[in-house]
């Protein structure tokens, strides 16, 4: 009678301190967002494991002008976390045998002029380490030798995808969207904005919208996507499942190839793989990588071994360089030390 009396009184405490583990982050997100200082958050928090949602928010308004107020399935800019798309886009038709990953890129951009594109390869492009600054000047390094991140690259290969396939970037990327059943993602275009939120810069917590996107067919590949963070997870679940590519062209994209500081995933150099980060941090290994721009502002985290992803959306852009993915860091360190990853 007393053992099982301890037993039960050793289920209870356990039992209490996993709900105390969960509330414990739960807290800590809501207290954070609800801070003014240093800046304000406005957007939509989603975090989720083994597909089921463990927490989501919608904080502020859509248009800070007319106060309307967010929703969770509102649509958001993910800038360049399209970049992610746009690899897979290009390693599927590699899969297709009709792109070759080390082969330079003049095969299949013929009309290039520049001597360089007869040695910069396409997996170069997808792992900035091309050195292409402008299409009018010099490389800045030797192909291959060190690490430029920048639109240009995508913006090539988007080009790339569309000669070998013969079809418009948005039609292929919006026919993987159909097929993976994200049906509120799509390709920005002035004319189809569905319900795509306002986007806004932030100076000393004044906010001013953005009311032209600098988005156009030339650098969709690179910044286009409007999505939102239910399908951004969709995204995670199938991707990192080896549910769109094969795993041996997973394996190639999720393999780190060049070496990128970015502060929101720590201070020092982490692996680069394609258009893809791939961090240790707090000792934990994760995939992940930002978007910044047009008033908006996004993080994308997935964390493989406990199938867990962090998904900040934000319809604002501070002025301030170092406010940036202020709450994006805050929210993915919450999580980071979080029972969610075994930290309890």
């Amino acid at each position: 009678m007393l053992m099982n009396f301890k037993l039960l009184t050793l289920l209870l405490f356990f039992s209490f301190f996993n709900s105390f583990a969960q509330t414990n982050y739960i807290f800590e997100i809501d207290s954070l967002i609800s801070n003014k200082y240093p800046r304000t958050f406005n957007g939509v928090v989603l975090i989720t494991k083994n597909g089921k949602t463990q927490y989501s928010r919608a904080y502020g308004f859509k248009n800070i002008h007319n106060q309307t107020p967010l929703k969770p399935d509102d649509q958001f800019e993910i800038m360049s976390n399209t970049k992610q798309i746009t690899s897979v886009l290009l390693l599927k038709e590699a899969e297709k045998e009709k792109v070759d990953l080390q082969s330079p890129i003049r095969k299949y951009l013929p009309n290039l002029t520049q001597s360089w594109a007869d040695v910069v390869t396409v997996h170069q492009l997808l792992n900035h380490t091309h050195g292409i600054q402008d299409l009018e000047k010099p490389l800045l390094f030797t192909p291959g030798s060190d690490f430029k991140y920048g639109n240009l690259s995508n913006i090539l290969l988007g080009k790339i995808i569309e000669n070998v396939a013969h079809q418009t970037y948005t039609q292929l990327a919006e026919n993987l969207f159909h097929q993976l059943g994200m049906n509120d993602t799509f390709c920005y275009s002035n004319e189809n904005r569905r319900k795509l939120v306002v986007g806004h810069t932030v100076r000393n917590n004044v906010f001013s919208s953005v009311d032209e996107s600098f988005i156009d067919d030339e650098n969709l590949p690179a910044d286009g996507v409007v999505t939102t963070a239910k399908d951004l997870s969709i995204w995670n679940n199938q991707l990192h499942k080896s549910k769109i590519l094969n795993s041996q062209t997973y394996q190639l994209m999720t393999t780190s190839s060049a070496m990128s500081q970015h502060d929101v995933f720590g201070k020092d150099k982490m692996g680069y793989g394609y258009n893809i980060r791939i961090v240790n941090d707090q000792n934990v290994q994760y995939f992940g990588h930002t978007g910044l721009g047009d008033g908006f502002a996004s993080l994308n985290i997935y964390i493989p071994k406990n199938d867990v992803s962090i998904i900040v959306l934000e319809n604002q852009m501070n002025e301030n360089s170092e406010l940036y993915y202020y709450f994006e860091t805050e929210i993915k360190n919450i999580i980071l030390k979080s029972e969610l990853v075994g930290k309890f």
